[in-house]
């Protein structure tokens, strides 16, 4: 069993930075896929970025590629999700989110509670 908390969101103007952060217990996240994802008000949850066990392979959507970083902290056993160029869209609860086994931009086991950014124009 893993249990996932994020940290890190807030209200920030567009073209600000943040940094989410999933800390993981019970389990370290080195033998799962970590990902993240997000839902805005009245539309349905979307992928955002997922990092595989290793930390060899990374993967992003298409509207956040070359804005977001996705990161694992071995030591600390958290996945860090590094936001720049932030847009008013990218309003939404982030939620991080792992699974036993490779990569998948929708099949998860466990998930956090969720983070609320917020992204002023």
């Amino acid at each position: 069993q893993v249990q996932l908390v994020e940290s890190g969101g807030g209200l920030v103007q567009a073209g600000g930075s943040l940094r989410l952060s999933c800390t993981a217990s019970g389990r370290t996240l080195s033998t799962t896929t970590t990902g993240w994802f997000r839902q805005a008000p009245g539309k349905e949850r979307e992928f955002v970025s997922a990092i595989v066990w290793s930390g060899s392979r990374t993967y992003y959507a298409d509207s956040v590629k070359g804005r977001f970083t996705i990161s694992r902290n071995y030591a600390k056993n958290t996945v860090n999700l590094q936001m720049t160029s932030l847009k008013p869209e990218d309003t939404a609860v982030y939620y991080c989110a792992a699974r036993n086994g490779d990569y998948s931009n929708r099949d998860y086991d466990y998930w956090g509670q969720g983070a609320q950014v917020t992204v002023s124009s």
